[in-house]
C-alpha cells in the first residue's frame, strides 16, 4: 500500500500525502506551486478559467484531456502528469496557439485566456489537421469569454491547428511505472484520502469506513467543497479501478463500467442512435465529460440528470456490488425519491448494462435548456419507439427535469401503443395522458406549467418526426437533441 500521491509537474515528481490529497488541483498549483497562470473564476468547472491539461500513459501511448482545476482534487490525477499555461512556451518562442492568440487579438481582459489556450492547445497537440469551426466551438463550450468574441478566437484556433502538432517545451515523458498499482491509502481512520486499484481493495475498504465519499470524476461532488465548504474526512477515489472503467460490446447489449468517462460513453452510444450523441455532445463540456463518468451521473440520483432518462428508455439495468454479492437492479427502480435510491450499506455502482435497440425501434432525444451548450436541462424526454409499418407497437418514454427522480411515462407509453403515424387524430390520447403523467415543481430553471406544456410539445414533436421521417421542421440542428 502506497502512502503519497504522486503526480509530475515541471519535470519533478510530486508527492502529497495526508490532508494534500484532498485539496483542489487548482489551490495546489496558485497556493503552493505558485504557478498563477491558471485562474479561479466561478469554482464550479463552469467558466473554464482553471483549464489544465493531464497527460496520462494508456496502453503505450500518452493521452491528453482538458479538466477544469477547481473542481478536480490533487489525489484524483495520481500517475498523471499536470500541464498549465506556464509550460507551454518554449524559452521565449511562443507555442503556435499563443502566437495565433496574440496576432488575431484573441484576448482583452485577459482572465479567460489561459483557460482557452489550455483547451486550444489540447486542440492542437492531437494532430488533427482537419479542424473545423464546429469542432473549435466544442472545445471551446466550456471557456467562457465576455470581453473579445469569439471569432479571432475561433480564426486563432483554426490558424494554429492547421500547424503540425506540438506539445509543450517542458516535456517530461510520463512512464507506466508512476501509477504502479499499489491501493493508495493517506491520512488516518478518521480523516484519509483513498485509491484502491482493484473491486476486492474497495470492497474491504467501503465495508470497514461506509460513511465514506465515493468519488469518480469529482464534477459534482467538487462543488460540495468550493461551494458548500462541506468537511469530507473520508474520500475514496474509484479512478484506479481498472475494471470499473472497462467497455464490452456485445450484439445485443453494451456493458460499461461505472467510471467510464462521459466523454467515452459518447462514442459508445454514438452508435446506438444519432440523438444521444448530440445529448452528449451538449452534456456540459469537453472538460467535464473528460472527467465525470456514467456512474457518477447516475448514483449521484439528480432529477435533472440527462443520462438517466435515456438509458431508462432504453431499458438499461445496474450492477451493484458488496461483500455479500452482486445484484441486478432495474436502472428506473434505482431512484427512490429525491436523492434518495435503492442502495444498500457497503454497496456501489458496478456496471451499467445497456441493451441495443433493434432495427424497428427509433430512439428520440430532446433537450430543453436557457442555453445550447453547457447547460443544465429543464426538461429532458427520451423515447424508445418500436413501430410496425405506421403503428406503434411499443413504448417506452422517459423524463428528467418532471419530477423528484428520473422517471417513465408510463400512462403516456400505453397511450402510444396503436397510434398510427399516419393519423394524426390517434395522437389525441397519447397527447392527453402526458397532460396527466408528471406534477412538475417551479423552480429557477422553469415553472410546472413551463414544464408541463414543454413535454406535451416535445412528444407531439416526437411523433412528427416519426411520420415525417425527417428533423427539418422540428429541430434548430438537423438531427440532433436541440430542439
Amino acid at each position: 500500500m502506497r502512502e503519497v500521491v504522486r503526480f509530475i509537474y515541471r519535470n519533478k515528481t510530486i508527492e502529497l500525502r495526508g490532508d494534500q490529497p484532498k485539496a483542489m488541483l487548482l489551490d495546489w498549483l496558485r497556493l503552493d506551486a505558485g504557478a498563477m497562470g491558471t485562474k479561479e473564476g466561478c469554482a464550479e468547472g463552469d467558466c473554464g478559467a482553471c483549464t489544465v491539461v493531464l497527460e496520462r500513459y494508456h496502453l503505450g501511448s500518452i493521452q491528453r484531456s482538458t479538466v477544469n482545476a477547481c473542481i478536480l482534487m490533487t489525489g484524483q490525477i495520481d500517475g498523471a502528469r499536470v500541464v498549465t499555461i506556464e509550460d507551454l512556451a518554449a524559452s521565449h518562442e511562443l507555442h503556435p496557439v499563443q502566437d495565433a492568440m496574440v496576432r488575431h487579438h484573441g484576448s482583452q481582459c485577459g482572465f479567460c485566456t489561459p483557460g482557452i489556450v489550455m483547451s486550444l492547445y489540447q486542440l492542437q497537440a492531437s494532430g488533427s489537421r482537419s479542424v473545423t469551426r464546429e469542432n473549435v466551438c466544442d472545445q471551446l463550450a466550456g471557456n467562457l469569454c465576455r470581453c473579445t468574441g469569439y471569432r479571432p478566437i475561433i480564426d486563432a484556433a483554426l490558424e494554429a491547428c492547421s500547424y503540425p502538432a506540438v506539445v509543450c517545451a517542458a516535456h517530461h515523458e510520463v512512464s507506466a511505472n508512476l501509477d504502479d498499482g499499489d491501493d493508495i491509502f493517506t491520512g488516518d481512520d478518521h480523516s484519509f484520502f483513498a485509491a484502491p486499484a482493484s473491486e476486492e481493495s474497495l470492497l474491504k475498504l467501503y465495508a470497514a469506513h461506509p460513511d465514506a465519499n465515493l468519488v469518480a470524476g469529482g464534477t459534482d461532488f467538487g462543488l460540495t467543497i468550493t461551494k458548500q465548504l462541506a468537511s469530507s474526512p473520508k474520500i475514496i477515489s474509484l479512478n484506479r479501478i481498472t475494471s470499473l472503467a472497462a467497455v464490452t460490446a456485445e450484439q445485443n447489449r453494451l456493458m460499461l463500467g461505472a467510471c467510464v468517462t462521459l466523454a467515452k460513453v459518447r462514442h459508445h452510444l454514438a452508435a446506438i442512435a444519432p440523438d444521444l450523441s448530440e445529448m452528449m455532445r451538449r452534456f456540459g463540456s469537453v472538460q467535464i465529460r473528460n472527467s465525470g463518468t456514467i456512474g457518477g451521473n447516475i448514483a449521484n440520483g439528480s432529477p435533472i440528470g440527462d443520462l438517466a432518462p435515456c438509458l431508462i428508455a432504453l431499458g438499461a439495468t445496474l450492477e451493484l456490488r458488496s461483500p455479500k454479492g452482486t445484484r441486478t437492479l432495474e436502472l428506473e427502480d434505482f431512484f427512490l425519491a429525491y436523492k434518495r435510491q435503492n442502495r444498500h450499506e457497503g454497496e456501489f455502482l458496478r456496471q451499467i448494462n445497456v441493451p441495443k435497440p433493434n432495427a424497428e425501434t427509433a430512439i428520440k432525444v430532446f433537450k430543453i435548456s436557457k442555453r445550447r451548450d453547457e447547460d443544465i436541462s429543464s426538461v429532458l424526454a427520451a423515447f424508445a419507439i418500436t413501430k410496425d409499418g405506421s403503428e406503434i407497437i411499443a413504448a417506452r418514454a422517459a423524463f428528467g427535469g418532471m419530477a423528484g427522480i428520473p422517471a417513465r411515462a408510463k400512462l403516456t407509453e400505453s397511450a402510444l401503443v396503436g397510434t398510427r403515424l399516419d393519423d394524426p387524430a390517434t395522437w389525441a390520447p397519447a397527447l392527453t395522458a402526458i397532460d396527466q403523467e408528471f406534477t412538475p415543481l417551479s423552480d429557477h430553471r422553469a415553472s410546472a406549467l413551463y414544464r408541463k406544456t414543454v413535454a406535451r410539445n416535445i412528444l407531439q414533436k416526437m411523433l412528427l418526426e416519426l411520420a415525417s421521417g425527417s428533423t427539418t421542421e422540428t429541430r434548430i440542428t438537423t438531427g440532433g437533441a436541440h430542439v
